[in-house]
């Protein structure tokens, strides 16, 4: 009997389980590969669980007996006595094809295809977009309807004045409880706002009539009611939460108010501010911008236009002008501060600070000049003010009122100031903003100074021109160039050192110090000269003026060449513009003082300038002579 007899074991069998268990292994690895597409799939439908699945590694296949593993033999079943028990030696049992291997999972979420973009929908198919045009253009149309019943009836004598203001009256009235009564409705949004929007500005029309063009109201009262229908009518605007609602009653007031009061008057400037008034609550705590322009340009607009027709005659109709321009001023930026407190990203909010000082700023032609300069400063004090006291004042509100406060100060500068003193003051103002700038690091107090400076020069350049310089027939013996001289050279060399300190610019710094040393030459020779004038007359004094010009401009040479032996950092400026400066003295000797100086005056001045040249020389040997020997030892 054989070993397979002895043992009672069928080899048939055990390789028909074999087989078996082989093949359930791969249906369990299919299995697997199907369950992790399965879970890819899923993870697609939400963000979240996309990033899991991406994050976590992938789950193993299921758990497979050792015999069925791909690593296995498939004839390596058992311990070497199978092959002893009647199995032929070279015979394996039932050997089996070796298992596939184990397919890769796919890695990451399976991202679904992107959807085509759905094509792009035409404006005028947009959802409200015809609705909205149609409103408007009803409320427009309307509108216009209410004023000819006022005005153009009036004109062909149709029906009285009464009659006429109380069909106006019932008119609007019908036409804002419509309003109310379609918005309730579904779909009735757009058509409700229009209609009430409609009304209220009829109803501030027919006010406006009352008041302006029959005269039946006191105007202290007309502009009483007519706040409050506005004030009414942005409130529903509010309660609506509709920008478009408060814009069209605010739009059409100032476009129909016109025909009303046949232009542009001081009544209707009066009513333009009751309303601008009236709808700045509607803007607090909201982000309504088209609000805030509709109610500040035509404003704006009305009180420019009635500056540029106002006559000149100091009347009482200017007095009420000049109140008109500082109440639009002081609401204006007052109002605008406030919708800056609340939200200090609100750039609309500051280009109206400065919209509506402009009436200030452009009225200083139509007041009498005391009036002019009041108003200048109190707008130049109040900005002042602003800036140094309003901590939370963002950046671009901060740089438009120093502008403000820079012009008008500007204004009162060159109002109260005769010709020859204006550059004094504006080389004063200059200085003190440029030492404010460098005491806090503030470039924009830097810039204004600046510009004041530049403007101060510009002045002073045409109140004292080079030939002044030049000839004694055109030279003036006047305080205020000797002062506004020194000034210029004051400012010329506070704009280069705070300049420096600030560090604003990196390259061009050389073309600034030339430029502003120049300047400041000018400035000294400007006075000293002047002064000589002043003190010895028209000859003498200017000829003595210009020899000391002349031992000026060596001083400043000598000076500038030992600051360069001081300063290794500005060594190469300042030793070229010393040795500049000393030849442009030595020019002025022989090309001018030559010819024009004579006698004493000559002596002296040639004397002095051989004298410094030769202090320099010797000076400038004596430190080379110095540097050498410490090198050597």
């Amino acid at each position: 009997m054989t070993s397979s007899q002895n043992s009672g074991l069928d080899p048939q069998l055990v390789a028909r389980l074999a087989s078996r268990f082989d093949s359930l292994g791969d249906h369990m690895r299919q299995v697997a590969v199907d369950l992790q597409n399965l879970q890819s799939q899923l993870g697609t439908a939400s963000t979240a669980p996309r990033q899991a699945a991406a994050s976590t590694p992938a789950a193993p296949g299921p758990a497979v007996p050792h015999f069925v593993q791909p690593s296995v033999p498939p004839q390596n079943y058992g311990p070497p006595m199978y092959r002893a028990m009647g199995q032929p030696a070279g015979r394996a049992s039932a050997p089996t094809q070796p298992a596939a291997p184990y397919p890769t999972p796919p890695r990451g979420p399976v991202v679904a295809p992107r959807p085509p973009a759905p094509p792009r929908e035409p404006w005028w198919q947009r959802d409200g977009v015809i609705s909205r045009l149609l409103a408007v253009a009803g409320a427009g149309v309307t509108l216009v309807g209410v004023v000819m019943l006022l005005v153009l009836a009036a004109q062909a004598g149709w029906f009285g004045p009464p009659l006429r203001v109380a069909a106006g009256a019932a008119f609007s009235l019908a036409l804002v409880g419509a309003g109310v009564r379609v918005f309730g409705r579904s779909g009735g949004r757009v058509g409700g706002i229009a209609l009430a929007a409609t009304g209220i500005a009829g109803l501030y029309l027919d006010v406006l009539a009352t008041s302006v063009l029959y005269g039946w109201l006191d105007p202290v009262i007309g502009l009483i009611v007519a706040f409050g229908i506005a004030a009414a009518g942005t409130a529903l605007a509010v309660q609506w939460k509709s920008q478009p609602m408060a814009v069209l009653i605010l739009a059409g007031v100032a476009v129909c108010g016109p025909v009303l009061t046949d232009g542009l008057t001081l009544s209707l400037i009066a009513f333009f501010i009751a309303t601008y008034v009236a709808g700045f609550p509607a803007q607090i705590g909201r982000n309504w911008p088209l609000l805030q322009v509709v109610r500040t340009v035509p404003l704006v607009g009305a009180v420019l236009a009635a500056i540029a027709s106002a006559d000149l005659s100091g009347s009482t109709g200017d007095l009420w002008l000049l109140l008109v321009v500082v109440s639009v001023a002081a609401f204006g930026i007052g109002m605008s501060l406030e919708l800056l407190r609340r939200n200090v990203s609100d750039v609309v909010a500051t280009v109206m600070i400065a919209l509506t000082s402009l009436p200030v700023l452009v009225s200083a032609t139509i007041f009498d000049r005391s009036a002019t300069i009041a108003v200048q400063l109190v707008l130049a004090a109040a900005a002042l003010a602003i800036v140094i006291l309003v901590s939370w004042l963002p950046a671009h509100a901060r740089i438009t009122v120093a502008v403000i406060s820079a012009l008008a100060t500007l204004q009162a500068a060159v109002e109260s100031t005769t010709l020859d003193i204006r550059p004094v003051v504006l080389f004063a103002v200059a200085l003190a903003l440029l030492a404010v700038a460098h005491s806090t690091r503030s470039t924009l107090a830097y810039l204004i100074g600046s510009g004041f400076g530049v403007i101060g020069a510009l002045m002073f350049v045409s109140v004292c021109p080079p030939r002044a310089l030049l000839d004694s027939d055109f030279a003036v013996g006047n305080a205020g160039i000797v002062t506004g001289g020194i000034l210029l050279a004051a400012t010329a060399f506070a704009f280069v050192y705070v300049l420096a300190e600030l560090k604003l610019v990196d390259d061009g710094m050389q073309t600034l110090a030339i430029v502003s040393g120049v300047l400041a030459l000018y400035g000294l020779t400007a006075a000293t000269v002047t002064l000589g004038i002043g003190i010895g007359g028209d000859t003498t004094g200017f000829t003595a003026g210009h020899t000391a010009a002349t031992i000026e401009w060596m001083i400043a040479a000598f000076a500038l060449l030992a600051f360069g032996l001081r300063s290794a950092a500005h060594a190469h400026l300042a030793l070229l513009a010393g040795l500049s400066l000393t030849a442009a003295a030595i020019a002025k000797l022989f090309l001018f003082d030559l010819v024009a100086l004579d006698g004493l005056f000559r002596v002296i001045a040639f004397i002095a300038v051989g004298l410094m040249l030769l202090i320099a020389g010797t000076r400038y040997a004596k430190v080379f002579a110095d540097r050498e020997s410490a090198a050597v030892s």
